[in-house]
């Protein structure tokens, strides 16, 4: 999982692809923005709706489960670094490897 934070725009979305293109073995499923085909290789891209299905819904549930970005809020931190490391503890809760050894830590503390 990658992440950067930044506009919607195309030199976004180059920082963001700078982060995974040593995957060479995937696949990139997208839909048909303009900077997605500006960036991505054009053998590993597909354009289109059928595959974006799962992506789509993971977005909805983090957006559902983190309200930050969701609605302006004055309960958390908009800056860089926070929502950096929010994202992060996210990732590590909603990977279930990392979550078994997190929550196993956890509970033995009480």
């Amino acid at each position: 999982m990658a992440w950067v934070l930044g506009r919607r725009d195309s030199a976004t979305f180059r920082r963001l692809y700078r982060k995974v293109r040593h995957l060479k073995r995937c696949t990139f499923y997208t839909d048909n923005w303009d900077a997605f085909r500006e960036v991505l290789p054009r053998k590993r891209h597909v354009i289109g709706k059928a595959h974006t299905i799962a992506i789509e819904r993971d977005n909805s549930n983090t957006r559902h489960h983190l309200g930050r970005f969701t609605r302006r809020t004055k309960l958390v931190s908009r800056a860089e670094r926070m929502v950096d490391l929010f994202l992060r503890i996210w990732h590590a809760v909603a990977t279930t490897d990392l979550f078994f050894r997190l929550r196993e830590t956890a509970l033995s503390i009480f």
